[in-house]
């Protein structure tokens, strides 16, 4: 077996589209990371300065006097307190601030963590490495080759357990590496600007880096024994498809009572982040406070997903055991 792996280990570096589709999942994080670290950096003297030009300047233009006037001479028309200090009150809703005109956020780690790039990075690597397995295999397919090699290697259990062993094996450490230095990136540029890191979080983000690695290695696991049992990477993406953007739809659409408990997005979210709320209107006249929230936990998005999985492997094992190879 273990020299089995080796070769499949070899066919997958040779493989060009594997390689190609891998150093995406290296270089799209990174463009992620540059792009929010630019787009989080902390205004500077010059900027701040022509922020500050730019407030003065609109502060002097007669029509927002006039209207400062006229919240001044008649405040509860436009929602001030009369009894208050109507003047400062007026000037901080009629006047420009500097926050008008700088908008940019600073680096908040769990905004990032949460609903920010770090969830974007785990789902580009789980889109990739879902590639990463089609292709591989594909190729095998579309070649003829996979003829060839159960000639050296008649057991076929064999060959399809070292070829998933790659996919998956690769797929973890890459995105294991990937999604590690991403969230340990944005952990130095959080510490380099002197930001505050929230108690628990460091270790609550490397959770959702290794969750993550999981679902992106078992992604590329899932696209492996698919094109495994349809021979086919066109089909493959096919049924991905599918699953991806028509299923939703079509479970939208059926409306049955707690449809949205079986959207793919929603049990991703539970096993990356280990819970997550979603609205269900169904639940609405059986809770007990009229609210339509319901949680999702770990155990229910595993779940959802190890029954995917089965459904593709068991079929793709099964196929390749007794169907004739061309």
């Amino acid at each position: 077996m273990r020299a089995l792996l080796s070769v499949e280990l070899t066919r997958f570096r040779w493989r060009r589209a594997v390689l190609l589709i891998l150093v995406a999942a290296v270089v799209v994080p990174g463009l992620i990371f540059a792009a929010t670290a630019w787009n989080t950096r902390p205004v500077s003297a010059s900027e701040a300065a022509e922020v500050q030009r730019m407030v003065e300047e609109q502060r002097q233009d007669p029509s927002v006097q006039k209207q400062l006037d006229r919240c001044v001479a008649k405040p509860q028309r436009y929602g001030v307190d009369p009894s208050g200090d109507v003047q400062a009150a007026c000037e901080e809703m009629t006047l420009p601030q500097p926050e008008w005109f700088s908008t940019r956020q600073p680096l908040d780690l769990r905004t990032e963590l949460e609903q920010g790039s770090l969830l974007g990075v785990a789902v580009v690597l789980t889109m990739l490495l879902l590639l990463v397995g089609t292709t591989f295999v594909g190729h095998d397919w579309n070649s003829g080759s996979m003829s060839n090699q159960l000639l050296f290697e008649p057991r076929r259990a064999r060959v399809w357990a070292a070829k998933g062993a790659v996919v998956l094996g690769t797929g973890l450490l890459l995105a294991g590496v990937v999604l590690a230095s991403y969230w340990g990136g944005l952990l130095a540029l959080a510490h380099a600007r002197d930001l505050a890191v929230p108690d628990g979080l460091v270790s609550k983000g490397y959770g959702v880096v290794l969750r993550g690695a999981l679902l992106a290695a078992f992604a590329g696991l899932g696209g492996y024994a698919l094109t495994m049992l349809f021979r086919s990477t066109v089909a493959t993406l096919g049924v991905m498809f599918a699953v991806a953007i028509a299923g939703p739809l079509l479970i939208t659409l059926l409306g049955f009572p707690g449809n949205q408990r079986y959207m793919p997005q929603n049990n991703y979210a539970a096993v990356l982040f280990k819970d997550t709320t979603y609205y269900d209107e169904s639940a609405c006249a059986q809770s007990p406070d009229g609210s339509c929230e319901q949680h999702l936990r770990l155990a229910g998005g595993t779940t959802y997903f190890a029954t995917l999985l089965l459904l593709a492997g068991v079929p793709s094992v099964l196929s390749f055991r007794r169907r004739d190879v061309p």
